[in-house]
């Protein structure tokens, strides 16, 4: 039986490297973003995750849609994927750690060894529509 975690994610690429998140006591780096809130609009709670994890504020009328990936979801049973939509959106500030990220980070496919299942998905298609190196 599949179960599925549903997450929202945002593509932040800076000289053809995306930027990724690690939470405090975790070694895999992530996407920014997280979960729905009860009747939270993708861009709500895309914006609300975003100011939260990072101090930036997203610009609601640049959020695009980018795609939607499936992947094995890291420390969980086999059969638990995380689905996360991705997007891109311009954004007032400069990216900084907050609430439970412990550190943030600019990679590009050469950096694989420290990504998460999902994230890798992430980086491969980035990768193929000439976003990052």
């Amino acid at each position: 039986m599949t179960t599925y975690i549903d997450k929202l994610a945002l593509f932040t690429i800076l000289d053809k490297k995306l930027l990724v998140v690690r939470s405090r006591g975790k070694s895999l780096f992530y996407l920014p973003g997280g979960k729905r809130e009860f009747s939270e609009t993708d861009h709500e709670a895309l914006i609300r995750e975003i100011s939260e994890e990072l101090t930036i504020d997203l610009v609601p009328s640049t959020i695009t849609y980018a795609t939607t990936l499936e992947a094995q979801a890291d420390g969980k049973p086999e059969g638990t994927l995380v689905k996360l939509t991705c997007y891109f959106a311009d954004y007032d500030g400069e990216p900084m750690p907050a609430a439970e990220i412990e550190e943030l980070r600019y990679i590009d496919s050469r950096d694989i060894e420290v990504c998460s299942k999902a994230a890798l998905l992430c980086v491969d298609w980035l990768k193929e529509h000439g976003y990052i190196n």
